[in-house]
C-alpha cells in the first residue's frame, strides 16, 4: 500500500549573499534517485563556472539519503543541506546549493550557516505539500440512486476523476483511505445495496476541497 507522503510542492530557487559569496539554493520534488541525480547534473551544468555545487537528497522517508560537499570542507555543505530536509520532515526531494566565491573566507561555522540558510530559502519558495493515501474505485448506480447519493458525494473529501451517463451512471472516484469503509456502508444504506462499487487499489493524492471534487 502507498504511504502518506510529505514533499516539496514545486521546483524553486532562492539567492543569499554572505560576505560577497553568492549562494543560490535550488529545491525540487523527485520520484527516484535517477531524477535526483539528473536535477543535480542540470544545476551543475547551469553553474559550471561556480566554485561549488553542494547537494543532498532524501528518498523514501530516509531509506535513501545522499549528499556531497563538492569541494567544501567536510561537513560544511552537504550535511547542512541534508539536515534541512530531515528537520523539515519531508522526503522525495533534492536540494542543490551553488556557491560563487566572493573572496572572503567564511570559516566552517559560516559555511554551515550559509548553506543551511540558502537551502531553507529554496524550500520555503518551493512550499510543502502532503499527499495522502486514497482508495480508487468506480461506482455504478441508476440515475435515481445517483440523485440520492449526490449529498454524500459532496459531503467529504472525494475526488471525482470522471463520470459517464451512458446507460446507468458510472463514477470514477477517489477517497481518503480512512474514509472508504464508512463511504461503502453509507452508499449501501442509501441505495439499499443497489449501487455497485469496484475497488481499483490505492494512489497518492492531495485531499480535495470539501465538496468540490478537486484537489486542494
Amino acid at each position: 500500500m502507498d504511504k502518506r507522503l510529505v514533499t516539496l510542492g514545486k521546483s524553486a530557487s532562492a539567492e543569499l549573499v554572505e560576505k560577497k559569496s553568492v549562494f543560490i539554493g535550488y529545491a525540487s520534488p523527485v520520484s527516484d534517485e535517477a531524477e535526483a541525480l539528473d536535477f543535480v547534473a542540470k544545476i551543475k551544468k547551469k553553474h559550471a563556472d561556480a566554485r561549488h555545487n553542494a547537494y543532498a537528497y532524501l528518498l523514501n522517508e530516509g531509506a535513501c539519503a545522499r549528499y556531497s560537499d563538492d569541494g567544501e570542507p567536510q561537513g560544511t555543505a552537504g550535511i547542512p543541506v541534508l539536515d534541512i530536509i530531515r528537520k523539515g520532515g519531508f522526503s522525495d526531494a533534492v536540494i542543490v546549493v551553488t556557491r560563487y566565491f566572493g573572496g572572503i573566507l567564511l570559516g566552517a561555522g559560516g559555511l554551515v550557516r550559509a548553506y543551511s540558510a540558502a537551502a531553507k530559502l529554496a524550500v520555503d519558495a518551493a512550499g510543502i505539500v502532503v499527499y495522502d493515501v486514497f482508495r480508487v474505485f468506480t461506482l455504478k448506480c441508476s440515475y435515481q440512486d445517483y440523485g440520492k447519493l449526490s449529498p454524500l458525494l459532496a459531503s467529504g473529501c472525494i475526488i471525482q476523476d470522471g463520470i459517464d451517463f451512458a446507460g446507468n451512471v458510472t463514477l470514477s472516484l477517489a477517497i481518503p483511505e480512512e474514509d472508504y469503509s464508512a463511504f461503502v456502508s453509507s452508499c449501501a444504506e442509501i441505495t439499499a445495496g443497489r449501487a455497485v462499487l469496484k475497488d481499483n487499489g490505492t494512489r497518492r493524492d492531495r485531499k480535495a476541497q470539501r465538496g468540490t471534487g478537486k484537489p486542494s
